[in-house]
């Protein structure tokens, strides 16, 4: 009996990977309709008692401004067409920064926010850090980094209700994402570590800072050029071999 119980076990760990890696290479050609986040902010609204209407409007790559992709990216991960979902630079230099006190640091790269964003609840834990290093994995190997940022900016959240993009170009500007000008795109991309306590359209001091600084990372990654290296090269698996496995003939 515990034998049959492993192997169902088994099969029933391995459907779930299955399934899991079906649903994020079917994100390849379909817009995903919400995520696990929006339903999470919808139940907490309604546990407090009060309504919250749930904003997002879907814009495809061609229709978000290159402004508002390279703010995102010099913001939240200036390796983003490097790595492959996991920065281990800023991961050491993080867990450095945290051992020695005071405000925490985070880490997690696009990809990794949007693993947790689409998948996952919100929280600290080391089952939700397991799932989202596995989709994180997923997403990295079943979409091109283009799709992975698209996901991103039409699923991310800018404010209370207030998801990707489009809606958040309404939200804060009154205007429309393709519309948004290179400031409103280092506003919008300097609330991103608190957007529902911090505004895009009425800023504080600290906020306009740090959206200068993202403008100026901006320049020195070359601006709007460094989205040509989103097209990276085939992953060389080979790489990842012991040297025994890649000597034989």
């Amino acid at each position: 009996m515990f034998k049959r119980l492993l192997r169902l076990l088994g099969k029933l760990f391995g459907l779930l990977l299955l399934v899991s890696a079906l649903a994020v290479l079917a994100l390849r050609w379909v817009d995903p309709p919400g995520s696990l986040l929006m339903l999470e902010r919808a139940l907490e609204a309604r546990e407090a008692g009060r309504s919250l209407t749930l904003q997002r409007q879907w814009r495809d790559w061609d229709e978000l401004p290159d402004d508002l992709k390279m703010a995102v990216i010099a913001a939240e991960d200036q390796r983003f067409a490097e790595h492959w979902g996991f920065d281990v630079s800023a991961i050491a230099a993080a867990v450095k920064h945290n051992a020695q006190g005071g405000s925490l640091r985070g880490a997690s790269t696009l990809s990794q926010q949007l693993a947790k964003n689409l998948f996952l609840w919100s929280g600290r834990s080391w089952p939700r850090k397991a799932l989202e290093a596995w989709f994180t994995l997923l997403l990295e190997v079943l979409l091109p980094k283009q799709r992975i940022l698209e996901l991103y900016l039409n699923t991310v959240e800018w404010g209370d209700g207030v998801f990707g993009a489009d809606a958040a170009a309404r939200y804060h500007f009154g205007s429309q994402a393709p519309y948004l000008s290179a400031e409103q795109s280092s506003l919008l991309a300097a609330i991103l570590p608190n957007p529902r306590q911090r505004s895009a359209a009425a800023p504080s001091a600290g906020t306009r800072q740090r959206a200068q600084w993202i403008r100026r990372q901006v320049r020195q990654l070359g601006g709007s050029h460094y989205l040509n290296q989103l097209e990276r090269p085939t992953l060389n698996w080979r790489a990842y071999l012991p040297s025994w496995a890649t000597d034989w003939r």
